[in-house]
């Protein structure tokens, strides 16, 4: 006889048990679809904010993917120096090696400072500075990737990071270079890693108010490039009859500089006070239609102006120059000169067909630079240093997509000599410290330098009467600093070329070189 079981009715216990289960599958499932995933697309060391991947690590991460191959080419290079830093236990020195970070956006939009192109060819440069640095002997370098946010508004958490590496016994970060552009957010980033005490070293930063104890600058400031421009139009007055062009975002340190110094420098013999306009730029997130020139225009032809200053960013001056074409040369019966500053020139401005606006508005770029197209070519007395630089960013830039005239506008270069001017300090620190801590037959380990062995390197007075004796030699020219409350860490003896586009002149017509300067005999600086 067969009995049949009925069901007893579920209990607490029961569906506890489910429950459990339940629970426990929920996880597992997470867990293995996390690891499908990986650690995310900012990798381990980097978090999301804003649609940024923000943080500092040495490895690939998700960045624009117009940049990508450089990132992996930058993370491949820092694993060989770890790799050549440990023997195959992987316990013991080989090669000691420090690090440099490389703070900047790795993303951008249209409402950034920094663009795509910017982007790519200063991180060329960098990666090139490293690549020479790692070829010699010495410590060798890894360049640390530190995208602070494509607004240059996550830099907090950057800057908490570098600081603890700061601190690393083996490895120690030495120095930050990167610093790409003069905001608020950026006046408030090298005060943080001045407080830290971490040498930073801003490329092409050239608002002349940019200062900070450990901030140490390449470019010329505003200042000085219209030092250039003062000299330069000194040989040439014209007609005197001048325009100034303003940027009026009011979170634009740089244009906001740019166009002080300008009233400073030419305001009175120009008539400013009567004779300018203002626009809103496209750099920023103030509200505002951007780039609208007509009342500019407008006023520069009815007052006849043959020399327009113009105190905005590169990425609008092109809108600038069409809407002159638009009105012609209004009958001015002179060239209209455009004198602007900054690190090179941006290729949107020597297109076909922004060459072709200027020659229909009879106008020439009169740039005050920190370089000279023209070196490309070895016209115009090229830096002795440019050749190395060139031999090894020419296999990058087969290797990799940099844009049309990639050098030109001068991120390249000057992102190489940032990284330089660091590892120069570093070599000569490592130098000096192992040599006066030799004595006869004691041995140990090298000593290491640290970021305060860098700084004190970078801030020895350099500039005399009787020369320049450490002067770092870059592929733009030569910097050296005089010590800290002379020149707020504003390099000497950088050439400020000035440079016409469409070219002017003839060689032997240049006007002289400007080099900035402050101190010591004039004919100290290296040729």
């Amino acid at each position: 006889m067969l009995f049949r079981r009925h069901p007893r009715e579920w209990g607490p216990i029961e569906w506890a048990a489910v429950l459990a289960l339940a629970l426990g599958a929920g996880v597992v499932a997470a867990l293995l679809t996390h690891g499908a995933r990986g650690p995310g697309r900012c990798g381990d060391e980097l978090r999301e904010l804003g649609g940024d991947c923000v943080g500092v690590t040495e490895h690939a991460f998700d960045a624009d993917p117009r940049v990508g191959s450089l990132v992996a080419a930058v993370a491949e290079e820092n694993a060989r120096v770890r790799r050549d830093a440990e023997d195959p236990e992987g316990n013991a020195a080989r090669i000691p090696y420090v690090r440099i970070a490389l703070m900047m956006p790795f993303t951008s939009d249209e409402s950034s400072a920094m663009t795509t192109d910017m982007i790519r060819r200063a991180l060329a440069g960098a990666l090139t500075a490293q690549q020479e640095a790692n070829s010699g002997s010495g410590p060798h370098y890894q360049l640390l990737l530190a995208p602070d946010g494509r607004n240059l508004d996550h830099w907090r958490p950057v800057v908490r990071r570098l600081a603890e590496l700061a601190g690393d016994k083996q490895a120690p970060l030495v120095g930050v270079t990167g610093i790409p552009s003069s905001t608020p957010e950026t006046r408030r980033t090298i005060a943080a890693l001045s407080e830290h005490g971490i040498p930073t070293v801003g490329p092409v930063i050239t608002a002349a108010d940019m200062n900070a104890g450990h901030f140490f600058k390449t470019s010329p400031n505003n200042d000085q490039f219209a030092r250039a421009l003062k000299q330069y139009l000194a040989g040439r007055p014209e007609r005197e009859k001048g325009f100034l062009v303003w940027d009026n975002r009011s979170e634009d340190v740089y244009s906001r500089n740019l166009r002080r110094v300008f009233e400073k420098h030419f305001g009175a013999k120009y008539d400013f006070k009567g004779h300018n306009s203002n626009f809103t730029g496209s750099s920023g997130t103030d509200k505002g239609i951007p780039q609208r020139f007509t009342d500019a225009v407008q006023k520069i032809c009815t007052a006849r102006s043959d020399t327009v200053f113009f105190a905005g960013r590169d990425q609008d001056l092109p809108a600038f120059i069409k809407r002159l074409a638009q009105e012609g040369d209004c009958s001015r019966g002179s060239r209209l000169r455009l004198l602007k500053v900054g690190i090179g020139l941006e290729p949107t401005l020597t297109t076909p067909e922004t060459t072709r606006w200027l020659e229909e508005a009879r106008a020439t770029i009169i740039d005050a630079s920190s370089v000279d197209p023209a070196w490309w070519q070895g016209k115009h007395d090229p830096p002795r240093a440019l050749g190395r630089f060139r031999d090894r960013f020419d296999r990058l830039e087969r290797a990799h997509e940099l844009g049309a005239r990639p050098l030109n506008d001068g991120y390249a270069v000057m992102y190489h000599d940032a990284f330089t001017l660091l590892a120069d300090a570093v070599d000569r620190t490592y130098s000096d410290i192992n040599d006066s801590a030799g004595k006869p037959g004691k041995k140990g380990p090298e000593l290491i330098p640290t970021k305060n062995d860098v700084y004190n390197t970078l801030i020895n007075p350099t500039i005399s009467a009787n020369g320049c004796s450490n002067c770092l030699r870059g592929a733009a020219g030569s910097y050296g600093f005089e010590g800290p409350g002379v020149n707020d860490q504003w390099a000497v003896c950088k050439p400020v070329p000035i440079v016409e586009y469409p070219a002017g002149r003839e060689a032997g017509e240049r006007p002289p070189l400007y080099r900035t300067f402050r101190g010591g005999d004039k004919g100290a600086c290296p040729a």
